[in-house]
């Protein structure tokens, strides 16, 4: 059973970077052909997807976002993070890492955390 978690402070100051971490068990973020993804949802919003790393370390990022986002892994951890860069209030979002699965199915989800931007 793959479960994954999010982890973070709930709160930064703008212009500063947000900064989160997704730690997986029960399967390896190396495994052929896992993709691993970060999602948000702003207050009143649906989801917005912000980018993924995959299996192999490649990464893709939303053309919206891509100038402040980096995406890295540990895998000496099974983790994988995420780094927004020059925060605002806009990206008050509740977080969430996801695994694209078999046949592009969305087949786990950790549970969400809730980041606030504010001064």
């Amino acid at each position: 059973q793959v479960q994954l978690q999010e982890s973070g402070p709930g709160l930064v100051k703008p212009s500063q970077t947000l900064s989160l971490t997704c730690t997986v068990s029960g399967g390896s973020i190396t495994t052929n052909y896992y993709v691993w993804n970060w999602i948000r949802q702003p207050p009143g919003k649906g989801l917005e997807w912000i980018g993924r790393i995959t299996y192999s370390g490649d990464t893709s990022y939303s053309p919206s976002l891509k100038s402040r986002t980096s995406i890295s892994r540990d895998t000496s951890k099974n983790q994988f993070t995420l780094q927004l860069s020059s925060v605002t209030p806009e990206d008050t979002a509740v977080y969430y890492c996801a695994r694209l699965g078999s046949y592009g199915s969305w087949d786990y989800w950790g549970q969400g955390t809730q980041v606030t931007v504010s001064s």
